[in-house]
C-alpha cells in the first residue's frame, strides 16, 4: 500500500513539475494570440474608412471615438502581448469591447439575415474575448512576462 501512495504522490510531483514547465511558454503563446486581433485592429481605427463605417451605424463622434478606441485596443494589446501591466491592458481591452460590441455589432437591428448572422457572430466573438480579457484581469499574465520578471 505504501508503494502504491508512494508511486502516486510521485506522479502528481512529476505532473505538477511538467504543467510549471509548459506554463510559460502556453501563456506566452494565449498572450500573442488574444492580443494580435487588438494589435492589428488599432491601426485600422485611424482610415477614413473606419470612422465613416462607425458613423454610418451611429456612434456619435465616430471622428474623435474612432481613434481613441484605436488607441485603446492597441495599447491594450501591446500590454497584454509583452506582459507588461498586462491586468491594466486587460482591462483596457474589457472597456474597448464593452463599448464597441453593442455599438458596431446590432445584429438585433439588421433585417438582411445573412448580416445579420454575421454581425452576431461578431457579436459573440467579442463577447468570447471579453471573456479572455477579463480572466486575465484577475489571473495576471503568467510567468513569462514582463510583470514576473523578477519573480
Amino acid at each position: 500500500m505504501a508503494t502504491a501512495t508512494l508511486s502516486r504522490s510521485q506522479t502528481q510531483t512529476q505532473t505538477q513539475t511538467q504543467a510549471s514547465t509548459l506554463a510559460g511558454p502556453v501563456a506566452l503563446l494565449g498572450r500573442f494570440l488574444f492580443a494580435l486581433i487588438f494589435i492589428m485592429a488599432g491601426p485600422n481605427h485611424f482610415s477614413s474608412q473606419a470612422i465613416a463605417y462607425a458613423a454610418s451605424v451611429g456612434v456619435p463622434l465616430a471622428n474623435v471615438l474612432v481613434p481613441v478606441a484605436g488607441v485603446i485596443a492597441l495599447l491594450g494589446g501591446l500590454s497584454v502581448l509583452l506582459g507588461y501591466r498586462a491586468k491594466i491592458g486587460a482591462w483596457m481591452i474589457a472597456l474597448f469591447l464593452i463599448a464597441i460590441t453593442p455599438a458596431m455589432h446590432q445584429f438585433w437591428a439588421v433585417a438582411d439575415p445573412m448580416m445579420r448572422q454575421m454581425q452576431m457572430i461578431m457579436f459573440m466573438k467579442n463577447l468570447a474575448m471579453l471573456g479572455g480579457a477579463l480572466l486575465i484581469t484577475q489571473q495576471g499574465p503568467g510567468p513569462w512576462s514582463l510583470d514576473n520578471r523578477s519573480k
